[in-house]
């Protein structure tokens, strides 16, 4: 279950659908920010990035086995 955070669908405007972000990216994006906020001198930015994605990837794992 990894479907759009913030999906946009065409509201008759004209505006193309947008899928949006991923749950693991949005998810990723929040890790990294507490990563950062309360770690910002240790470590490199990949270092970082993959924190953020291996965190993300747990979350997405509870989710799906809690629906």
């Amino acid at each position: 279950m990894n479907e759009p955070a913030f999906p946009h669908h065409d509201s008759g405007h004209g505006s193309p659908y947008y899928p949006g972000l991923t749950m693991r990216d949005y998810f990723a994006a929040a890790a990294l920010q507490g990563l950062l906020a309360n770690d910002a001198k240790n470590g490199t930015w990949g270092e970082y990035s993959t924190m953020a994605y291996n965190l993300a990837d747990q979350m997405v794992k509870e989710r799906n086995f809690h629906p």
